[in-house]
């Protein structure tokens, strides 16, 4: 009977691509493997048959030739099938697709982590003030520390542990599966090689307890949202004395009710009086190193106008720098005025001065007069 065509038998074409290859075989390889189909006695013919496909399809050279001369480029002693059967698409991964679960998810290495205790994450929230200056803290972090009574060891008294009877202190175990002898990590001893046979009674063996921890944390200044400070081996404590993980703290900084922050610049609207922004004067501001500067306002100065201070905004972290601050003025019109105010504004108003006192009003207004005009044309 005359074989079927390799493209066929893993079911792509003759312009398939090597990935497209290995695509096929995994998918064909699952379907058909012998362990997957117990009841089925066709499978493992059909599984022969795609990994003899693959075996000449994923090689470049033995593909070339089968394009050339079909299978009898693989008669009279061929290569094909003559190899593990297994070709050069990744049987692998197809292995650790079908076994991973009986491996622990432990991944192609199949083996258990060394019990290092977990990372922890902390939120922590820092004034305006604080992050400038810098700061040192105390925090309280519920987590799971060493075991005071066996000294992490987890057993009663801090006795030596004894050699896994399972696995004979490898931490790991080899099974039959099929046709495969897969090892995996010993599921008495959970990969550790070693076996506690009397385990401390505050622990339960463990090696470590459930514990609120109070830490000191320094806040360096100039730090900003989202910062992200380590402290390594303040995380959770590993078991039975393996290292213990790191602990983050992520820092947010509050809102201020006066300053606004960017990076290291600040910005501060400042409201200025209408005589002071008209005749001129001083103003004095707050900075946030809790002293004053004192800003000079010229005359007709404009709301939205800015005023720099240079080297008067935040730190900068890890800098002995500081950016800048930002003033901007904000005209305040006054309200609640007296009769002889109100008088003294009217003769203001009636005295005139157009486009010399108000330019911008003036400026605005003519361009719409213009616009108008031009609509009615």
């Amino acid at each position: 009977m005359a074989k079927e065509d390799y493209y066929k038998t893993l079911g792509i074409d003759k312009s398939s691509s090597q990935d497209d290859i290995k695509k096929a075989y995994r998918k064909m390889a699952m379907k058909y493997h012998p362990d997957r189909n117990a009841d089925n006695p066709e499978a493992e013919k059909r599984f022969k048959e795609v990994n003899e496909a693959n075996d000449v399809l994923f090689d470049e050279e033995k593909r070339a030739a089968y394009d050339r001369f079909g299978h009898a480029a693989f008669e009279q002693g061929g290569a094909a099938g003559q190899g593990s059967g297994f070709g050069g698409a990744g049987f692998s991964d197809i292995f650790e697709d079908m076994f991973g679960d009986f491996m622990g998810g432990g991944g192609r290495g199949g083996s258990q982590g060394s019990g290092r205790g977990s990372d922890l994450r902390y939120n922590m929230e820092v004034s305006l003030s604080e992050a400038f200056n810098g700061n040192k803290s105390n925090i309280r972090v519920p987590t799971s520390v060493s075991c005071g009574d066996c000294k992490g060891i987890g057993t009663r008294n801090g006795a030596p542990p004894d050699t896994c009877p399972s696995c004979n202190g490898h931490g790991k175990v080899r099974a039959q599966q099929g046709f495969f002898t897969i090892e995996r990590a010993c599921g008495t001893c959970q990969g550790a090689g070693k076996f506690i046979k009397d385990p401390c009674g505050k622990c339960n063996g463990a090696g470590r307890v459930h514990q609120e921890k109070v830490l000191s944390v320094s806040i360096p200044a100039g730090v900003e949202d989202g910062t992200r400070i380590r402290l390594s081996g303040e995380g959770e404590a590993g078991l039975n004395s393996a290292p213990s993980g790191d602990l983050y703290i992520f820092i947010t900084v509050s809102s201020h009710h006066i300053f606004q922050r960017d990076g290291a610049n600040i910005y501060c609207a400042v409201p200025i009086p209408l005589t002071t922004a008209a005749l001129g004067g001083h103003i004095e501001v707050p900075t946030v190193d809790g002293g004053r500067a004192k800003i000079t306002i010229p005359t007709g100065t404009q709301s939205g106008h800015q005023f720099r201070l240079k080297g008067k905004g935040m730190s900068v972290l890890r800098s002995k720098e500081r950016g800048d601050m930002f003033v901007q003025a904000s005209v305040e019109t006054p309200v609640n005025l007296t009769k002889k105010q109100k008088a003294l504004l009217k003769e203001f108003e009636t005295e005139g001065g157009g486009e010399q006192n108000n330019p911008e009003t003036d400026g605005f207004f003519t361009k719409v007069k213009e616009l108008w005009k031009d609509l009615k044309d």
